[in-house]
């Protein structure tokens, strides 16, 4: 596979080219989504009910997904509710599970994007990848420190 960029020619890393990465991957994702009707956060949320050790409420998937997209908590419960309308989840007292119908939908989703992903990851060597989740590990922390003295 031929890359655009060569390492001699790529830009430094920064905000925008981690932006367009984050874009061009979620945009693969998104156009499979759409083929089984599913949003973007609808399968984030989904994905945390199905990979949890154990059952979640609706509190704590609320919670986890805004840790990982930084959404407005309204707005995941209106996908909460979305996800039980469409029977991908369903209520069992306090907890939501998720139901066949949703590891279903994830499963799918998991298999069409594995070759899309191998091919973008192909390549790219073992150090080059450590030093990349190196950096991102660290841009992660020092963005949410920023934004949780924003939001303080």
């Amino acid at each position: 596979m031929t890359s655009t960029a060569s390492t001699a020619t790529a830009p430094a890393a920064d905000a925008r080219t981690l932006g367009l990465a984050h874009y061009a991957a979620r945009g693969i994702l998104e156009h499979v989504l759409a083929r089984h009707g599913a949003t973007f956060q609808q399968q984030i949320t989904l994905r945390a009910a199905v990979t949890a050790d154990t059952p979640r409420t609706a509190d704590e998937l609320v919670a986890q997904v805004r840790g990982y997209l930084k959404a407005d908590p309204a707005g995941i419960r209106v996908t909460l509710d979305e996800l039980l309308a469409e029977k991908l989840l369903v209520e069992d007292g306090a907890h939501l599970r998720p139901t066949d119908a949703g590891r279903e939908l994830i499963a799918a989703v998991v298999a069409e994007t594995a070759p899309l992903t191998a091919r973008v990851w192909a390549g790219i060597p073992s150090e080059d990848l450590a030093a990349a989740g190196r950096v991102l590990a660290l841009v992660t922390e020092r963005a949410e420190a920023e934004l949780a003295a924003l939001t303080a």
